[in-house]
């Protein structure tokens, strides 16, 4: 409403003398509210126009009544006519759509016929001053309530509404030359018959075609092309199934062969990996824009049925590839995001998505949207599944405008598409093209719409097809001949039919073939990795001298930290003189020397900047100055590679997807996402379970992606304490009944056939090795890391220089090194453990003597289980009894996972003993006293070395 009340001022003397006629006296319009009526001229005519001026007053008048001001509520969209596309039959009485409405204003029929003076602020008069108030409607009308509908009244910005008010309003605007016509009637022509040929050809397949919307494909190549005759040369597309096999073969274009051959149910999958379905698949392209005659890189990113999960996606790759350009305006690389109505207003992950999209770590300026509205989901009603009048509502969150347009009008579908790029370019904004079509078939080939929508489908069954529609037209104004038509139609056909004869000597799939993401010149030419070995994870004692000071200090002068602050600076440079290292200095470290080797590092998450126990402090905030912030690690040496942390929104689902697509576009940085507390993961179980731990089997997709999951059983409730390290576990893909060979490189060789890597660091050392072996891998894997919270700060957990230095690695078993080590055959009890509970043990088995008794070995990576480390430790300490030990509950936490691989590795000779809590709904609970009586009673359990005598297992 601020701007509103501004307007007077912006507009000048327009907002006091708008539409004055000529010889006509000035009239009172009279207000429908309280209050003396407000002077106006009989010409402030609303024909769907919804000027500033008219807001504002309007605004004044009754500020309920703004919404009102739109001619898309009249609009011809609904190319089946039997819908509104907002849901609502309602029309607004104060648009001037019949004789007797002129009264709203005061005006009478006689009126029609006068002349009035245009205010500057119109564009409907395009050379003339002057036109009659009958004139004035007709063209309001044309512009605002024909076949596009305009949303962008709500946008507070003059500038931005007069942009789009002049790209429509200007009288011939839309007018297209023959060969423009001719190109979008090829294009129809190729969308329509691909679809054609795939039904005759494969009728009882699945495929999700796009019948109904064929004119996406010309709305789809209208978009790349104006983008890149502004400039782009990557665009990164996302998109659901329906169309998505005519975008690989009309916009990305796929080889036709090799579509066609993955309907063969004979061809045989190669060994890279276990598939998708056709209709998910993605693919990258490189090639010439026959328009523009530029070079255009098109990427179309793979995803899973989980509709929109792959927006965030989309954006993070798009964010990097602007990274690394250097495109910081998004000049060279946009995206493009195509979505169905249902979801679109349905899931909530489009939500999250909008409001990244003006984050200064998360913007990639701008987004076309395109909405494949069929009025229809799956079965469902537009009216059971929405509650707002158009499924685009949500983009009015972000001020994008929406263009709603009837997809059986190809030229205003094409016009409408230019403009929506043109947008983006010239504002660095999202915009939404909500295309309002239909769906001819089922929402599969298999599917009988008539069940649930028989009067709608009668009428598509009655439909002309839009290519039939616009080839009349075109024939009809003379611009192309039935003859041409019916040969550019034979061409085509006659492309599909040679290429579905190739397709058939098509006997093995390769699916490295419809990779979206390549990484060029990371593995060999055949795709694999160019070694199995990893180096030493360690660095230079000086490098980590030097990294630690500069942790330790404030880099900028006349800069005022927190008194707080200056206490945690002064004691990291005390530990970098001790030669010790604790949490945060370990990851500081690990982060620095990276960005010294040139890779960059990003870490992204709710309050990452300082960390949620205010251990990190990666940023630094002038006490005095405002906004004026600091980032050390950024001044770390003058060649480094730049370090970018950054609070997101509270978002996990979409900030986590944005992080994965941000790691799928180089090899060469480490990315991390850190949950606030481990548990809230679980509100991006979709981006885990569809994209993280399948992405590799399912698309060849390579991504390093680092979760950062704070957990730990602390008192603190059910919510702040498990990551559910269950979950992944059980998520993971080595088998736990085959005993593996210990070949010389079986450590690296486990991780390159696993789906992921879970670890649980329990020192700093260990942290610090598993983030640089993360990028030192010849190939990349997600690492899911279960973080501390109490041991940041344990006096314990510390590490000196001597476990990070030169030829130093990581361990993915820390065995004991204590007395009990030391006379092996004294030790009664063996416990394994991980994370933050060996410190429990070790001081529980401290205070009952039993140092030299009891052994306690620790897991430090989970998964691939290091069965050759356990096995080695299990003969160090033959006939012992083996215990495991976790914190966590016995249904959750690691033990379903390590027991029959500890099995697998004593032959089943020996068992291993659960200590731990007892098998619980809630992963903890919220009484502290509970908590602590728990605590005690599984430590006692650990060290009553009498505890499992005579019991079998």
């Amino acid at each position: 409403m601020s701007q509103l009340r501004l307007l007077p001022s912006r507009l000048g003397t327009q907002a006091s003398r708008l539409l004055a006629p000529h010889g006509v006296q000035r009239f009172s319009w009279c207000s429908r509210s309280s209050g003396p009526p407000a002077s106006f001229t009989s010409s402030r005519v609303r024909g769907g126009s919804s000027y500033m001026e008219e807001m504002y007053f309007a605004w004044l008048e009754n500020p309920q009544s703004v919404h009102k001001i739109r001619g898309h509520h009249v609009a011809q969209l609904d190319p089946l006519g039997i819908l509104d596309a907002d849901l609502d039959s309602f029309v607004p009485s104060d648009l001037i759509t019949t004789i007797d409405k002129l009264a709203f204003y005061d005006l009478r029929e006689a009126d029609l016929d006068k002349e009035f003076q245009l205010p500057t602020t119109t564009f409907i008069g395009g050379s003339e001053n002057t036109l009659s108030l009958r004139e004035i409607i007709r063209r309001l009308e044309s512009t605002y309530c024909q076949h596009i509908g305009l949303e962008f009244m709500f946008i507070n910005d003059v500038e931005q509404c007069q942009w789009i008010r002049q790209k429509f309003e200007t009288p011939g605007v839309m007018q297209f030359s023959s060969e423009e016509k001719r190109t979008l009637l090829a294009r129809l022509v190729r969308s329509m018959r691909f679809e054609d040929f795939l039904a005759r050809k494969w009728s009882s397949e699945k495929r999700f075609g796009l019948e109904g919307c064929e004119v996406m494909i010309p709305a789809l190549k209208t978009i790349i092309d104006k983008s890149s005759e502004m400039g782009i040369e990557n665009v990164i597309l996302g998109m659901p199934h329906r169309g998505r096999l005519n975008v690989l073969a009309n916009v990305i274009r796929k080889d036709l062969e090799q579509i066609f051959c993955q309907f063969d149910p004979k061809l045989e999958a190669a060994d890279e990996g276990s598939g998708d379905v056709k209709y998910h698949l993605g693919m990258y392209h490189e090639r010439i824009n026959r328009v523009t005659n530029r070079n255009i890189t098109l990427s179309l990113v793979a995803n899973p049925s989980h509709l929109e999960a792959v927006d965030p996606v989309v954006q993070g790759k798009t964010k990097a590839e602007q990274f690394y350009r250097g495109d910081a305006q998004g000049k060279k690389v946009m995206s493009i995001l195509v979505h169905g109505d249902a979801a679109f207003a349905g899931q909530g992950v489009v939500y999250e998505t909008f409001h990244l999209s003006d984050l200064p770590s998360y913007t990639t300026n701008g987004t076309v949207h395109v909405v494949v509205n069929n009025q229809i989901g799956f079965t469902t009603d537009p009216r059971m599944a929405r509650s707002s009048p158009y499924p685009t509502d949500v983009a009015r969150v972000v001020n994008a405008p929406i263009f709603h347009v009837n997809a059986d009008d190809p030229e205003a579908v094409i016009y409408v598409c230019s403009v929506a790029a043109e947008w983006r370019n010239t504002f660095n904004k999202d915009v939404v093209v909500d295309l309002v079509c239909y769906r001819r078939r089922g929402h599969n080939e298999m599917d009988e719409p008539m069940f649930t929508q028989p009067l709608m489908y009668k009428q598509i069954h009655r439909q002309v097809p839009v290519l039939k529609k616009y080839a009349d037209k075109l024939i009809a104004e003379g611009t192309v001949t039935l003859q041409e038509f019916e040969e550019e139609i034979a061409k085509y056909d006659r492309i599909c039919e040679e290429a579905y004869g190739r397709s058939k000597d098509k006997k093995i799939l390769h699916i490295k073939h419809w990779l979206d993401s390549p990484w060029p010149g990371f593995f060999n030419v055949d795709g694999e990795p160019k070694s199995m070995t990893c180096p030493a994870t360690g660095v230079p004692e000086d490098m980590l001298t030097h990294i630690g000071e500069v942790a330790s200090s404030v880099p900028l002068e006349d800069f005022k930290i927190h008194v707080g602050l200056s206490r945690i600076l002064r004691g990291r440079a005390d530990m970098i003189r001790k030669r010790m290292v604790d949490w945060a200095l370990a990851e500081y470290i690990a982060f620095g020397s990276l960005l010294k080797e040139g890779i960059h590092v990003r870490l992204s998450g709710q309050d990452v900047e300082r960390g949620t126990f205010s251990h990190r402090h990666h940023v630094l905030h002038d006490q005095e100055v405002d906004r004026r912030t600091c980032v050390p690690m950024n001044h770390l040496w003058p060649d480094q590679a730049p370090y970018t942390v950054c609070n997101s929104s509270l978002s996990e689902y979409g900030v986590l997807g944005f992080e994965l697509g941000y790691a799928m576009a180089s090899p060469n940085a480490l990315v991390l996402w850190e949950a606030q507390f481990g548990d809230f993961h679980n509100t991006a179980q979709c981006i885990i379970d569809q994209f993280i731990s399948t992405g590799q089997a399912k698309w060849v997709r390579h991504n390093g992606i680092v979760l950062l999951l704070p957990h730990g059983m602390e008192g603190m409730g059910p919510e702040h304490s498990s990551a559910r390290p269950e979950r992944f576990l059980q998520m993971s893909n080595d088998d736990s009944d085959a005993y593996p060979a210990f070949t010389q490189d079986f450590e690296v060789r486990q991780l390159y056939d696993c789906n992921w890597i879970v670890v649980n660091c329990s020192t700093p050392a260990s942290y610090f090795h598993v983030l640089r072996r993360q990028i030192l891998l010849p190939f990349r894997k997600p690492l899911i890391i279960f973080t501390p919270k109490s041991l940041l700060r344990h006096p314990e957990a510390k590490s000196s220089f001597d476990q990070m230095v030169s030829g130093t690695s990581f361990q993915r078993v820390i065995p004991e090194d204590g007395a009990a080590a030391r006379a092996p055959g004294q030790v009664r009890r063996l416990i394994f453990c991980t994370g933050k509970v060996y410190y429990d043990l070790v001081k529980e088995r401290s205070s009952q003597g039993l140092d030299e008794h009891v052994a306690i070995t620790r897991l430090e990576q989970i998964s691939p289980f290091p069965f050759d480390l356990i096995k080695r430790e299990a003969e160090k300490y033959p006939g012992v009894e083996l215990v495991w030990c976790q914190e966590e509950h016995k249904n959750m936490g690691y033990y379903d996972y390590i027991s029959p691989r500890f099995l697998t590795v004593l032959g089943r000779a020996r068992p291993i003993w659960y200590v731990g809590r007892d098998p619980a709904a809630a992963p903890a609970t919220g009484n502290r006293n509970t908590h602590l009586v728990s605590l005690k009673k599984f430590l006692d359990t650990a060290f009553n070395l009498q505890a499992f005598e005579g019991k079998t297992f």
